[in-house]
């Protein structure tokens, strides 16, 4: 089952990439698509390094590959969230990007303070970075689609916009990957059903992965309507707080 899992997801992930760079679509989202590429490099020398390296260097690097992915996965949301303000962009100060990044940033340190699932501190220091990195962009994928739904009629977005494809595949992993890691934390181990049930779970996690990449593939496959702008009321917001930004900038 396991190998099935793997092959699968190793195929369905190579045929978005190729269909990234078939509609173009790399273009308008360059780290997104570079992100998919690293995934399935990194899936890949997993699985060799776990069975060459001693588990205590395994682990380290993994941790080092999972510090990088959720930097990674930052910038993807800066990415995203550029997209969104788009319509916008000749309204936006210089800095935005900055001020979007140290949103974000904030975000990610409010989150990573409060992602603790109970029976974390029985773990390594090793193992306790991998689940708050793990954590800490999980959450933070969920709650980007929700903010984008939320504001999703005055930002003039619908299920047709790519940036609300990426963060509806990114939520929906997100929010069965959250839940997967609150249950590994509760359940234990040790005896053979829990062993069991928490593989099992495994591939629950492995399974919305590829349901996120079967549903990129057929969204992606799809050509999109030219980006509306923004309803009056959002231009009327944002011209506001670019007006009292810049009116409050040293000069």
């Amino acid at each position: 089952m396991d190998r099935y899992l793997t092959i699968t997801s190793a195929v369905v992930q190579a045929l978005v990439v190729v269909l990234l760079v078939r509609k173009r679509i790399y273009k308008d989202f360059p780290l997104f698509s570079a992100y998919l590429v690293w995934v399935s490099s990194a899936a890949l020398a997993a699985g060799i390094a776990v069975s060459r390296l001693q588990s205590e260097v395994y682990m380290r690097l993994y941790l080092l590959s999972s510090a990088f992915d959720a930097a990674f996965m930052l910038s993807i949301l800066i990415e995203m969230s550029m997209s969104v303000l788009k319509p916008v962009k000749s309204m936006l100060p210089r800095w935005t990007a900055f001020a979007v990044t140290g949103l974000i940033g904030a975000v990610a340190f409010a989150v990573w303070q409060i992602a603790s699932p109970p029976g974390m501190m029985k773990l390594s220091m090793t193992s306790q970075y991998i689940i708050h990195l793990d954590l800490t962009t999980s959450v933070l994928r969920i709650l980007f689609f929700v903010s984008l739904a939320a504001m999703s009629q005055l930002l003039s977005l619908g299920l047709r916009d790519r940036v609300v494809q990426i963060s509806t595949g990114l939520g929906f992993f997100s929010l069965v990957s959250l839940g997967v890691t609150f249950l590994h934390m509760n359940q234990g181990v040790g005896e053979a059903h829990l062993n069991d049930l928490y593989h099992v779970l495994d591939r629950v996690v492995a399974l919305s992965y590829i349901a996120s990449m079967i549903y990129w593939l057929v969204y992606f496959a799809q050509d999109v309507p030219e980006r509306q702008e923004f309803t009056p009321q959002m231009r009327k917001i944002i011209e506001s707080l670019t007006q009292n930004a810049r009116a409050s900038a040293p000069r």
